[in-house]
């Protein structure tokens, strides 16, 4: 058996070290344990063949080529072994502290029973901080010894260092899992102090304890703390029976640690951030029934449509608010005495749904999805959602990253380290932009910067938080270019942001990024590409001449949307949006400063409107109205800033003939949501009945408009006379629930059907459109199916358009064009 001898010099009563099994399924993970048993070593363990093989390396490994380190081999370990974090104890083999210093996978670069057989094993690491390739050489022994003593040698690439460099044991002694030193350890094993920051926030005498789980729980006391299972970023979704999916949560990962009573609230580095949240979740926790228990969940503050929200929850703790806090629960690790890490996540997971209600409060469980992942993962993303996280049902709970749970992102996003900032130009104390990279071996990588996302008071909090920060060298391995290094205030690399963006440019830079919020829970030393950049993976979007003036100035400053924001926005959507706008007259709502400041409706081009925003000629008008034909004349809105655009429903070249029909469904108090699609649909009815095809978009306000495409035959007077008259039969025959008059005060109740839209001159909100209100939402077209899943008219935004745009496979007003005919003779007389 290959765990034969790991067993036998063990007594697993005595130890806390894992009994372990040999696994069935076969990876490539590795880890590196500092272990201070009679001599300080640091033990190597690659797994092959479902055990972790393993060397104990007398010095530690070293990045120094020239340097050979002893590597003795010893017994196989189990692969539960490789995130095994404690004291041994006393009169123990191998008795002393043990930290995980290193982890992650290794690479074959020869065959494995070959180099064995033959003693030279040449192989690649891609851990936290070794990487590169990595020699283990056999020494000859003599013939009475016992031992099987190897070498360990660095190989002479990127990831070497010189001698006179510092030593990477030295510098960089702390756990990868826990952030402790193993002087930390010791010293916690001795002194075995209680939970420092543990909060008593129930008097109550312990509840009747529910059933237990069976199958793979074994008695064990509850843990400080449980490094968490990390999952891997997928490329698609998991499909398969044995998979569940959950929505991604956009918040901060935390372990609630329960005992007696006592609640702790640790992140995923086991930091105790019990006094952050308030009193709501820990109430919540310390009233369940049980004596104790470790789950694993996140917390996070939730928007209006109930999407998560990092920024929010960001602001939230800055603020010291603690109301909108809510504790998603999503796994059972240990229960009243028992151990729970080895059963199924499905049994685990049955048990916690005992414990965690679903419904409302700051407690709630996770609900998982059993649909294929590729259709949960898409619903996510046409919400706006962050993603999914797909799980394997029958898979046990096991710290570190692994593949058994799998993240798939509708939105490209991760952490990134800052090393330097552009200054605000419309504020002296405030950031414009932030430079950002990625560790590469030891090596900090440019990857480009983020200039949207901040709200004022974030830009201005930053500006203060980096002074003590600023050095006048770059931190990033290889210089920056002239332009990239303009006006830029060099940082030691100490803060982390978390930043989304649409992908990876060629040559390894984020295209429009927009910065999320800092990550106190992360060590920038952990921060790596999750993807490889890669050019097939760079959508081909259009690119924009126009120079923005002030790109950091903030349009909406609740949400930190920015000009560049809104031009970044605007690029992506330009192929969605350009049948809409171009060659046809626009009106529109412009906010120089933003939303809080003036604003002011334009129906006319005005002096210094700029080369690539055109003239329309109005015969019915002696000024001339507002056209754009390109993606340039855009941006160039969004540089006069040009919060709503509302074009006309008649092109440029035919403006007395209508080409669309917007009908208008605006509520009134007291109506709900579902009244509003229900009477969108009702609409959609009747103008089927006459023949007629609709599209239905939000109006980023409280309604929806149904859209109709018309062949331009009938005139304006026409296309209103027969909009007038739907209205005016669908408010005859239903009064309780529809109106077709303006008045606000015949409203209460109901639902106004706007036919107003339909004449001559006026105009409604673009699809695509950006609305100039608190929240930046955007007037988004559905598809009649998804209309049943949207929560409000103002659920897409410009923070999470990007998002459904890469869950749709398909345009959602697809052959809006082709659907066009004549408005029905019955209409016209």
């Amino acid at each position: 058996m290959a765990l034969q001898k790991y067993r036998e010099k063990r007594d697993f009563k005595a130890t806390s070290e894992p009994e372990g099994g040999t696994a069935t399924e076969h990876g490539n993970s590795f880890v590196i344990q500092k272990h201070a048993a009679t001599r300080l070593h640091y033990d190597l363990r690659l797994e092959m063949d479902g055990v972790l093989k393993s060397w104990a390396v007398t010095r530690g490994p070293s990045l120094v080529p020239t340097e050979k380190r002893l590597a003795v081999e010893v017994e196989d370990h189990p692969l539960d072994y490789g995130t095994f974090e404690g004291t041994i104890p006393k009169g123990s083999y191998g008795a002393g502290a043990v930290i995980v210093w290193d982890r992650g996978t290794w690479e074959p670069l020869s065959d494995v029973a070959k180099g064995l057989a033959k003693g030279h094993l040449e192989f690649a690491l891609d851990g936290e901080k070794l990487g590169g390739k990595w020699h283990l050489v056999r020494i000859k022994g003599k013939p009475d010894e016992k031992r099987v003593n190897w070498l360990l040698m660095k190989s002479d690439d990127a990831f070497a260092r010189a001698d006179t460099d510092p030593d990477i044991l030295e510098a960089e002694p702390k756990s990868v899992l826990s952030g402790r030193l193993l002087e930390e350890l010791k010293a916690e094993t001795k002194s075995k102090p209680a939970a420092s920051k543990s909060r008593n926030v129930s008097s109550k005498k312990p509840k009747t304890k529910p059933a237990k789980s069976s199958g793979g729980t074994k008695k064990a006391d509850l843990p400080l703390f449980v490094p968490p299972l990390l999952a891997s970023l997928g490329d698609t979704p998991k499909t398969g029976t044995d998979w569940i999916h959950e929505i991604k949560f956009d918040g901060y990962r935390i372990q609630a640690r329960i005992e007696g009573g006592q609640v702790k609230l640790l992140t995923r580095s086991g930091h105790d951030w019990t006094d952050r949240f308030g009193t709501g979740i820990l109430s919540g926790l310390a009233d369940l029934t049980l004596d104790a228990a470790l789950i694993d969940g996140e917390i996070v503050v939730e928007g209006r449509d109930g999407r998560s929200d990092f920024s929010a929850l960001q602001a939230d703790l800055k603020a010291g608010r603690t109301d909108r806090f809510v504790y998603y629960a999503f796994d059972l690790l240990h229960l009243d005495g028992a151990d729970l890490t080895q059963e199924p996540l499905i049994n685990r997971r049955a048990t916690l749904t005992k414990l965690v209600a679903m419904d409302s409060g700051p407690l709630r469980f996770s609900v998982s999805f059993e649909d294929k992942g590729g259709t949960v993962f898409r619903h996510a993303c046409q919400l706006g959602l962050e993603g999914i996280i797909s799980k394997r049902g029958n898979a046990p709970y096991r710290s570190g990253r692994s593949r058994d749970w799998i993240k798939s992102k509708c939105m490209a996003r991760q952490e990134f380290v800052i090393g330097g900032y552009m200054p605000s130009s419309a504020s002296r104390k405030a950031i414009g932009s932030l430079l950002l990279g990625v560790y590469d071996g030891d090596r900090l990588r440019h990857v480009g910067r983020v200039g949207t996302g901040f709200t004022a008071a974030v830009a201005r909090d930053l500006f203060t938080q980096t002074q003590s920060l600023r050095q006048d060298n770059s931190a990033f391995s290889e210089p920056l270019t002239a332009d990239q290094a303009r006006r830029v205030q060099f940082l030691r690399p100490d803060l982390v942001a978390e930043v989304e963006f649409s992908a990876w440019t060629a040559d390894g830079h984020l295209r429009h990024a927009s910065f999320r919020g800092l990550r106190e829970d992360k060590d920038p030393s952990e921060i790596v590409a999750e993807q490889t950049p890669t050019p097939e993976k760079v959508p081909d979007l259009p690119r924009h001449a126009v120079k923005l003036t002030h790109p950091d100035r903030v349009y909406w400053p609740e949400e930190g949307v920015t000009k560049e924001g809104m031009a970044d926005y605007y690029t992506m959507i330009w192929p969605q949006i350009a049948p809409f706008l171009t060659s046809r007259p626009l009106a529109l709502l412009r906010c120089p400063t933003g939303i809080t400041g003036q604003q002011f409706f334009q129906k006319h081009l005005w002096k210094g409107a700029g080369r690539h925003i055109r003239s329309i000629t109005d015969a019915a008008s002696s000024d001339p109205l507002i056209g754009i034909d390109s993606l340039d004349g855009l941006i160039s809105l969004v540089q006069a800033g040009s919060l709503e655009i509302h074009p006309w429903g008649a092109l440029s070249q035919d403006l007395e003939r209508p080409d669309q029909i917007t009908m208008d469904l605006d509520p009134g108090e007291n109506i709900t949501w579902q009244d509003i699609i229900a009477g969108a649909t009702e609409v959609q009815a009747r103008l089927a009945d006459d023949g007629l095809a609709s599209f239905v978009k939000t109006s980023g306000g409280k309604g929806l408009h149904v859209v109709v495409p018309l062949k331009p035959r009938a005139d304006w007077a026409a296309v209103k006379a027969y909009t007038k008259t739907m209205a005016q039969a669908m408010a005859a025959d239903s009064p309780d629930r529809f109106v077709a008059t303006v008045t606000k005060a015949k409203r209460k109740g109901r639902i106004l059907i706007d036919y107003l839209r339909n004449q001559r001159g006026a105009t409604a909100v673009a699809a695509y459109s950006t609305r100039a209100r608190p929240g930046a939402a955007v007037s988004a077209p559905l598809t009649w199916e998804e209309l049943a899943l949207t929560r409000s008219s103002d659920q897409f935004t410009l923070r999470n358009m990007a998002q459904r745009q890469s869950g749709l496979t398909a345009d959602p007003w697809d052959g809006f064009s082709d659907a066009a005919v004549p408005l029905p003779k019955s209409a016209t007389g």
